[in-house]
This record gives C-alpha cells, structure tokens and sequence, in this order.
C-alpha cells in the first residue's frame, strides 16, 4: 500500500526552542493516525509543515510522494485549532467559499452534514457557539471529499453535545479505508476507538508510537491511560 505520509528526521526550531527534533513516521494510505499529547507537545506545528504552512529546520515531509504545498492543499482539509471561520459570512456563504478551493466539494453531503449537525445554511457565523462553529468546521472539511484531513483539537473546549456529534459526523461520512486522517488531541478518551496507529508526541519529540491494539497488549492498560502513564 502507497504511503500517504512520510516524515524522516524532522526538527523544526524556532527563536531559543526546539519546536520538534527527529520526528519519523510512516503512515499508509487509508489510516486514521492519532496523534496524541498535552498542550505544547508539537502537535499544532507538525500538522503546519503538512500543510505548508511553516518549514521544517531540517528533515524530509512526503504526503503522498508530494512535498507540501500548492498541490498538497488542494487534496487536503485541514481543520486547526484556531477558528479561521468568518464571522460575518452565513453558514451557505462560507460553504460557497470553501467549495472554490476544491474540486471535489460535494454539496450533497454538504446539506446532510448540516442536516446531521443542526446547522441551517442562513445561520450568521458570529451567532453561533463554539460547539456549534466546531460542528461547521468539520462539516466543511467532510464536504471537501479530501484525500487526507487534518484536524487540531477538534474536541477541544466544545460541550458534550457537540463532541458527540462531531465524532458521530466523523463515523457517518469519513470513508474509512480510503481517505487517510490525521487526528490531534489531548481528549483521547472519546477518540481512540477510531485510531488504527497512534504516536505520542512530548516536548517536540516522539515517545511512542503503534498499533492501539498491540500497544494496550503490551501495557495492558487504554490509549488514554497509557497517555497518562507516559506523560506522569
């Protein structure tokens, strides 16, 4: 099977600090990548040299044997921590946005993750809550039929009902097996059932990485208490 990712010796530092140092990770095509950690382990600064967004100080990035960029992004949905929604766009307007970047927008699967989500199209986006915003943004990324997705905490500081849904959404419409994701959170608990690989990042560097299956055999414990174990 073609990898999706490759990553060879990455380091990334900025200004007094090592952001990241000797990240290697090989990921195959239509797996879902947990990557896991506290606030400050790297995660966010990874997922912005996939996407081209920040340079690696030294280190090879592959997705799918492309290095990232233009092409990368244009088969790619990324959903970051941040909210990079706007505020004075309706629900359809920023749809209609989004669709330009990608020529594999569905606009049917588009409405039934609205439909799914209790989002109506004429909602303003500056009245909608954080939960509710979150629910839109992994809308808009479902809807874009990407090749890879990568989300940033996207259940972080949301409220129960739209944690549910999101990972409800996530099951329903991402194609399992052939779409590859990149999932980054420090809430695993709720999450770990949809890793088939997991790496765990701290301080910019990976302390462990594998198989869910094989990594609670061997500490005989879940995803989330080894988390705490390996973070104590």
């Amino acid at each position: 099977m073609k990898a999706a990712l490759e990553i060879k010796g990455l380091h990334k530092r900025f200004p007094g600090v090592w952001a990241l140092r000797g990240i290697d990770i090989t990921l195959d095509a239509g797996r879902v990548m947990g990557l896991v950690g506290p606030n400050g382990s790297g995660k966010t600064t990874l997922l912005s040299i996939l996407m081209g967004h920040k340079k690696p100080t030294k280190g090879e990035v592959r997705i799918f044997g492309m290095k990232p960029g233009k092409r990368v992004r244009e088969i790619t949905s990324y959903v970051p921590e941040i909210d990079h929604l706007y505020g004075w766009m309706t629900v359809k307007e920023m749809a209609d946005f989004t669709a330009g970047f990608y020529r594999s927008w569905n606009p049917s699967k588009f409405r039934e993750l609205l439909e799914f989500m209790d989002l109506n199209p004429s909602f303003k986006i500056g009245n909608l809550s954080r939960g509710m915003r979150a629910r839109l943004k992994l809308s808009l990324a479902l809807a874009a039929d990407p090749k890879l997705l990568l989300l940033d905490e996207p259940l972080s500081g949301i409220d129960p009902l739209s944690r549910d849904k999101i990972l409800e959404a996530f099951i329903k419409w991402f194609q399992f097996g052939e779409q590859t994701v990149i999932f980054s959170t420090h809430i695993v608990r709720e999450a770990e059932k949809l890793f088939d690989y997991v790496v765990f990042l701290g301080d910019g560097e990976i302390i462990l990485q594998g198989e869910p299956d094989e990594l609670r055999n061997r500490y005989g414990r879940s995803i989330e208490d080894i988390m705490k174990e390996v973070y104590r």
